[in-house]
């Protein structure tokens, strides 16, 4: 690739990342906002239209804006690097990096006016400004530009290496890819069909439960489309960082095309408590979600097996002592360890959520916040916060500004998720429901046993907003005044035993997308045909705040 095709390449990523970094930043100061006030402290300006506004904009800004751009600027850096090769075709890279802008800047401004407070999952009958609608809509399109523009990159490149094995990082990149094209299917209809019309006043009712089957058709999908950027992270460069190797490459494909057939038919564990949906496609759908526990066992075992790897490369010979040989000090290594550590627990409570009897205990409830802050909360969001502090100095040229922050960040932020995140699940399991802006009820005695974990969560909370602060400022220090530096190119962990020439069938991405579709479609045309044929009833719109 030429210097030029170079440049241009990592300024179209950067372009994303900018904008991840500052919706990151928003979404940061609204979660300290809400964690003060729930633990019910007199701060001026409080009151609940503030609370659901500031929900909203959390979730929406963190959950889809900070983890959509960042993926596709992650999404373009790997193009680059490891195919070679410029991102093609480019005028389409970036009308779709300027839609996505637009949706987004259109979504946050009615969330900001409290003219959206819908929270996150924007459950109807709950009514928000047909412009948030319109921006979310442009924030899909907008990535489905990215998307078709990763896919004609791989195209182009496969055709002029017939026979090459897809490079590993690529290879994830594609499976986010498929995974986010069947998600969005569901979450398109909802919104055009459904949501538009009425928020326009087109129609004067909808059917809050075909909304919520479409919603989960893409909500928990979502989940994937923002892990499996971060398995690709941890697979293909963390070895990297820690001078190792990859312990297995066929495991890590394994996976990603585990995670292309089990990510979307999933979405009814979500509503085990709804009725009108089946109790078979329910357990349909369990067992789905159960088995999707399998491929992040195998990455955890191949990326921790890559860990020991680097530390008896570096010399250590005993049974745990590879450990202190890691690089603890360096942030895009720790960033990662932590966020490992963090997905183990996220990932046992995900199974409770998904097991009928326990999901009823804990539905709703503040158990919820808790073990969703562990997995996009921590595993994705410090891998990504990591995964900055190794691009940025490559991609500006510049040198890591105010790096004693980068280095103590991870560790402020693992210290604040675990106050927050237990005490939240330990207040779920004692009852206190999760989206409620006064947790005291109104002095109710039963109440009484969460002060002490909303106080906890609250302190967390804080630690959470400096650690958030450390982040942003190294951001912009490095790219507003770090020193020039000649940037170190981004590379890739080898496999432990090297790769052949072979395409295998872990390769075969349009046979792996046919099947998922089957399954898709299996899981959902049945129930949602069902449901258009029973006798249903409409509701008008809501708006509280």
């Amino acid at each position: 690739m030429t210097g030029g095709g170079k440049h241009a390449a990592r300024k179209l990523a950067l372009a994303n990342l900018w904008v991840a970094i500052a919706a990151f930043a928003a979404a940061s100061g609204m979660a300290f906002m809400q964690s003060l006030s729930r633990a019910n402290l007199d701060l001026p300006f409080r009151s609940a239209g503030v609370y659901y506004m500031s929900v909203t904009a959390h979730g929406v800004l963190m959950a889809l804006v900070f983890t959509t751009f960042f993926i596709m600027g992650f999404g373009y850096v790997v193009a680059e690097r490891a195919l070679g090769r410029p991102s093609v075709p480019r005028k389409l890279a970036w009308a779709s990096w300027w839609v996505a802008l637009a949706g987004t800047a259109m979504s946050a401004w009615t969330i900001l006016w409290g003219e959206a407070s819908v929270l996150y999952t924007f459950y109807p009958p709950l009514m928000a400004h047909p412009l948030f609608y319109i921006g979310g809509a442009l924030l899909v399109v907008g990535s489905w530009g990215w998307c078709w523009v990763m896919a004609r990159t791989w195209m182009v490149w496969k055709k002029e290496n017939p026979g090459v094995r897809t490079p590993l990082p690529v290879h994830g990149m594609l499976a986010t890819i498929i995974v986010w094209v069947l998600a969005t299917i569901g979450v398109a209809a909802e919104v055009l069909i459904l949501l538009i019309p009425w928020s326009l006043g087109i129609v004067d009712t909808i059917d809050p439960l075909l909304a919520r089957i479409l919603f989960w058709w893409f909500g928990h999908p979502l989940v994937y489309f923002w892990l499996l950027p971060a398995y690709v992270i941890w697979y293909t460069i963390t070895p990297r960082i820690a001078g190792g190797k990859l312990f297995s490459d066929p495991l890590a494909r394994l996976a990603f095309v585990l995670f292309i057939l089990l990510s979307t038919p999933v979405g009814f564990h979500h509503q085990l408590l709804d009725p009108g949906v089946q109790a078979g496609w329910k357990l349909f759908h369990t067992f789905n979600t159960q088995l999707i526990l399998f491929p992040s066992f195998v990455t955890a075992f191949t990326v921790i097996a890559s860990f020991e790897i680097a530390g008896r490369m570096k010399g250590a010979r005993g049974l745990l002592n590879w450990l202190e040989e890691l690089p603890w000090g360096d942030p895009a290594f720790s960033s990662v360890a932590l966020a490992m550590l963090m997905f183990a627990v996220g990932g046992f409570g995900g199974a409770i959520n998904a097991a009928y009897g326990m999901n009823a205990m804990v539905h709703n409830t503040a158990w919820i916040q808790g073990h969703f802050h562990l997995t996009v909360g921590t595993a994705v969001a410090l891998t990504f916060m990591g995964t900055s502090y190794y691009l940025m100095p490559r991609l500006t040229g510049r040198e890591l500004e105010l790096s004693l922050l980068a280095r103590i960040q991870p560790y402020l932020w693992f210290g604040g998720m675990l106050l927050f995140s237990i005490a939240n699940h330990l207040t779920g399991l004692a009852g206190m429901p999760r989206r409620v802006y006064d947790a005291s009820y109104g002095g109710s005695e039963i109440a009484q046993q969460w002060v002490a974990g909303t106080g906890i969560s609250a302190v967390g909370g804080i630690l959470l907003f400096i650690s958030a602060a450390c982040y942003v400022a190294v951001m912009l220090g490095t790219g507003l005044a770090g020193r020039r530096i000649d940037p170190e190119p981004i590379e890739f962990a080898e496999p432990l035993q090297g790769e052949n020439g072979r395409a295998p069938i872990l390769d075969r991405f349009g046979l792996w997308f046919t099947v998922a579709a089957i399954l898709v479609i299996a899981a959902y045309a049945w129930p949602i045909a069902e449901h258009l044929s029973m006798e249903r009833f409409g509701s008008p719109g809501f708006a509280p705040f």
